[in-house]
């Protein structure tokens, strides 16, 4: 909920969005790495040179079964979240391939402008995306987060995602910042979480 208690509205993402959406982005890695990342790379991201990669990402979206959600309060959009097919290389369960299920879900990002941040926003986000991957049919959604970013960690904690052991390296400009999957069983319906 938002502060005025009014829950954020979530929709598809649109073309259209593509400079806001940058905009969260960029402001959403200085403020949520910061003190994860180095400064100086944290202060050269630039929402202008982010702005072609946005809509050449949203543009390459169609038909792949990648989705971009916004969340809109007072008609201005104050979060994204994009999710889709697992990007890795595990192949399928075997009840997935047995049932014709559309395996796992991948998380790929989620920002919430960082001025809105506590209000509401980043879960009416993820539950959109938990419930679109549920009714998918997906068996599992998994995300990656840095290891040290604990407050990203607990948010997903909350939300019923559990770390499932697997850690990936991942650097920037020479400053190790792992990541650890999480996962969440679907099983085609989306129980409530902790808020």
């Amino acid at each position: 909920m938002s502060r005025t208690g009014a829950p954020p509205h979530i929709r598809e993402m649109t073309l259209s969005d593509c400079p806001r959406v940058a905009e969260i982005r960029i402001r959403g890695w200085q403020s949520a790495y910061r003190g994860l990342m180095p400064q100086p790379y944290l202060d050269g991201l630039d929402v202008a040179a982010e702005l072609p990669r946005r809509r050449a990402h949203f543009e390459r979206a169609a038909g792949t079964g990648v989705v971009n959600l916004v969340a809109e309060s007072a008609g201005e959009v104050v979060g994204w979240t994009c999710h889709g097919p697992y990007r890795g290389e595990e192949p399928r369960t075997q009840e997935a391939q047995d049932t014709g299920g559309a395996g796992d879900a991948e998380l790929y990002a989620i920002y919430v402008d960082p001025d809105r941040t506590g209000r509401g926003v980043g879960r009416a986000l993820l539950r959109a995306s938990v419930e679109r991957c549920a009714a998918a049919g997906h068996d599992r959604m998994l995300l990656w987060v840095l290891r040290e970013n604990a407050g990203a960690r607990r948010f997903y904690e909350r939300a019923g995602f559990t770390a499932d052991g697997a850690e990936e390296p991942y650097e920037v400009e020479g400053v190790e910042v792992p990541e650890v999957r999480y996962a969440r069983l679907l099983e085609g319906r989306v129980t409530p979480w902790e808020g």
